[in-house]
């Protein structure tokens, strides 16, 4: 039948169950044990036995058979999957001859009754009562091909939810690694904080921002690009170790890697530096991945990942030029030509500079194939790290890293930037920047250097994309798997 005609189908039911004075949405159920509860208090019985334990289970119904006056039932609930008995003795006449006519497959029901296990040995309940707790009105897939379209799967979500038992354990251990995160920070002595969405000037990340209009102050607002600015204004405070895990809004593309609506963790600790930030990245990543797998590795589409300690450390210089051949530290002209002449192009827009550009575009399409095991990218060119330190003994880098698992970059950190009259030098040539045609670049926050003057310590600051992260410790290929709702384009 088409989806149209068993809408109708359905919907005529749900008109007949309340002329029978069924209430087909009621309010509650009470549950005594989810289908998890149940297995873990009967794992090995024989067959056709009986435990006099009575249970109250509900969940989806996603399998329904009658064969006579015995009918089979699987119940599915958030922990898995139970099947449940049904039979006109111990129904009665009238409550199984209108099985038929109240339940379908994708309803919500609730059920009572023995645990017990058939002649095969399965386990079930034996089922002395039912109650419709909310009629499904539209079919689930069908059931051998299920939701294979991509674009459907992510625009319907809850769909894709019910019947993929990958999407949902996918979201459970995304919450757990969010879970075993504030746990490590807890323990570190880090407290959580929440930072304004909305900012008049988007800063804290080179990226476009989604602009909004505030029409009470009539003035144009912007959905934050990253919350660093705010963190390090709590620094100056006083509050030394904060993080924040929330949502940040970025006006780009969408791919396996991006979503223009995406999570982070963002974490500052004063009297530290990026040392100390790749020991935090390391210690809460390994209590993650522990937490997931009990081990220090896994599998990310068919090749082991090791998060054993330490993990590996790079400079960023040396290993584009082992990427390339190429000697990074050249003039930009040479640079580029050299380039060009092992027939590695070099996008016209960065050819003018600054150099860093060209090097962090080399780390991004040459690099990442190096970096398949956790692996620190350090000290990157000052003219693309406005915000951090310079590096000790080379003026001309900074102390800043990246961390990149799988060729992906998860993290980044640096030893924070607190000399104010240094950090309004380095906004002044991000906003040339900006007057060159660079929409990226970062602009000049007045309230937020007026607080650096006041003083913030020295700190790390280490920035971490949840979304990727979780990507590679659940072995998916998609950003938008590990995301519950993710971006998608309209309809076709």
């Amino acid at each position: 039948m088409a989806e149209a005609d068993l809408i109708a189908a359905r919907r005529e039911k749900l008109a007949r169950l309340r002329a029978l004075g069924i209430d087909p949405f009621p309010y509650r159920f009470e549950r005594t044990h989810t289908t998890a509860q149940v297995r873990a208090a009967f794992p090995a019985l024989p067959p056709e036995a009986r435990t006099g334990t009575e249970v109250r289970v509900a969940g989806r119904i996603m399998a329904l058979r009658r064969m006579g006056r015995i009918a089979f039932a699987v119940l599915q609930d958030r922990t898995g999957r139970l099947q449940l008995f049904l039979s006109e003795a111990r129904l009665g006449k009238e409550a199984y001859r209108l099985l038929p006519e109240v339940l379908d497959i994708g309803d919500i029901v609730g059920a009572w009754g023995e645990v017990i296990t058939t002649r095969t040995g399965e386990l079930s309940v034996e089922v002395a009562g039912y109650q419709l707790l909310a009629k499904a009105l539209r079919p689930l897939p069908e059931k051998w091909h299920g939701l294979r379209d991509v674009e459907k799967r992510y625009r319907r979500r809850a769909l894709d939810l019910i019947v993929n038992e990958r999407s949902r354990r996918v979201l459970e251990q995304r919450a757990l690694v969010i879970n075993t995160m504030r746990a490590y920070l807890h323990e570190q002595g880090f407290i959580e904080v929440e930072t304004p969405i909305l900012q008049p000037i988007p800063g804290g990340a080179a990226a476009r921002p989604f602009v909004t209009h505030h029409n009470v102050l009539d003035r144009d607002l912007y959905l934050r690009i990253a919350p660093e600015l705010y963190l390090k204004r709590l620094l100056v405070g006083g509050l030394e170790r904060v993080y924040e895990i929330g949502k940040n809004f970025r006006n780009e593309g969408i791919s396996t890697m991006h979503n223009p609506e995406f999570t982070s963790l963002e974490a500052y600790e004063a009297y530290a530096d990026y040392s100390d930030a790749m020991e935090l990245a390391e210690g809460m990543i390994v209590k993650c991945v522990l937490a997931l797998t009990g081990g220090t590795k896994l599998g990310y589409q068919g090749r082991e990942l090791d998060f054993s300690r330490p993990w590996r450390r790079v400079a960023l210089l040396e290993l584009v030029g082992e990427a390339t051949g190429v000697d990074v530290e050249a003039p930009l002209p040479e640079l580029v030509t050299k380039l060009e002449a092992k027939g590695i192009q070099v996008p016209e827009h960065l050819k003018g500079g600054p150099k860093g550009k060209v090097i962090e575009h080399l780390l991004e399409t040459i690099a990442p194939g190096a970096l398949w095991h956790p692996t620190f990218v350090v000290d990157f060119p000052l003219d693309i790290s406005p915000l951090a330190k310079r590096k000790r003994g080379r003026p001309d880098l900074t102390e800043r890293f990246e961390l990149y698992i799988a060729g992906m970059e998860i993290a980044n950190a640096f030893s924070e930037l607190n000399d104010p009259d240094e950090q309004r030098e380095r906004f002044l040539a991000q906003e040339r920047l900006r007057a060159a045609g660079d929409a990226e670049a970062q602009r000049i926050d007045e309230d937020f250097l007026r607080d650096l003057e006041q003083g913030m310590p020295p700190a790390a600051g280490i920035g971490i994309g949840i979304d990727r992260l979780v990507m590679v410790l659940t072995d998916s290929p998609s950003i938008r798997e590990v995301i519950a709702f993710p971006l998608v384009g309209e309809r076709r």
